[in-house]
């Protein structure tokens, strides 16, 4: 596999990763249990799975960097991730809050955001 999928396939890990961080507590509430720890125990939850985003970001970075050998400039891999993470938010989304419901503004504003990857990486 070249550079460019590898960085493409951990920043897919690494936003999975994020989102559960990130939001992955809110579902979590639902369990007795978790909804009566402490926000400090919450927040280190959380951090350690962001632990375990940073170790699949930081790698993408550096395989795909252009500077470091990689295809992508610093600007290609922001546009790129930035379309991974909304990716994997929808996914995560649908998946695991089901009350949540995507209209047609979203689904435009995605487009753009994957038109904004195309002109990003265009030559």
């Amino acid at each position: 596999m070249n550079s460019s999928i590898y960085t493409v396939l951990l920043l897919i890990a690494s936003n999975t990763f994020m989102t559960l961080a990130w939001y992955g507590h809110l579902r979590l509430n639902d369990f007795t249990w978790f909804r009566s720890l402490p926000l400090i125990v919450v927040i280190l939850c959380c951090w350690a799975v962001a632990f375990f985003e940073y170790c699949c970001q930081v790698p993408a970075n550096r395989i795909g960097y252009k500077g470091d050998g990689g295809p992508f400039s610093l600007i290609q891999l922001k546009v790129i991730q930035e379309v991974v993470s909304l990716s994997v938010f929808v996914i995560v989304t649908t998946l695991l809050f089901r009350t949540e419901t995507f209209r047609w503004n979203h689904i435009v504003s995605f487009i753009l955001i994957v038109c904004a990857v195309y002109f990003a990486v265009k030559k």
